[in-house]
């Protein structure tokens, strides 16, 4: 990667810049979040396991390729952290922009750690939920 990338206090700041590269199929800015590690994995939905900076970045390149058209929301959000790692499992809703405005509900687990450069992603895996997922009301165990 070229350029200074930024520095993430926090790993909700990492996650947020994850989603708005989405929405921009924007590859910098994607790449910006993620650990320059060759043991970064990223699963997307009905994808195979990518292993290693390389192909991730290209997986994302040819998402992105086809400029701005998914559009995500966290519609849930259960959070586990400490001082040098944070687990964000998310339940989005998936908009596809375009002819027809396709909807899907999808589960992704980023990992997140902290080094001297701030939070970086190491683990995207994102998998197909039942769509009525996203109308679910959690369980909470009291």
């Amino acid at each position: 990667m070229t350029g200074k990338k930024p520095i993430f206090a926090t790993a909700l700041d990492a996650e947020t810049a994850f989603y708005e590269a989405i929405e921009r199929a924007d590859l910098e800015a994607m790449m910006a979040v993620w650990a320059e590690d060759e043991e970064i994995v990223c699963v997307m939905p009905s994808g195979p396991r990518l292993a290693g900076y390389a192909d991730v970045r290209e997986a994302w390149r040819r998402l992105f390729e086809g400029g701005p058209r998914l559009h995500l929301r966290v519609a849930q959000q259960s959070v586990t952290q400490n001082p040098f790692s944070a687990v964000h499992n998310n339940l989005e809703e998936l908009t596809v922009v375009g002819e027809g405005n396709a909807t899907a509900a999808i589960v992704a687990t980023n990992i997140y750690i902290r080094g001297p450069l701030g939070w970086r992603l190491i683990v995207h895996h994102a998998s197909p939920a039942p769509p009525d997922s996203i109308d679910e009301v959690p369980k909470v165990l009291h």
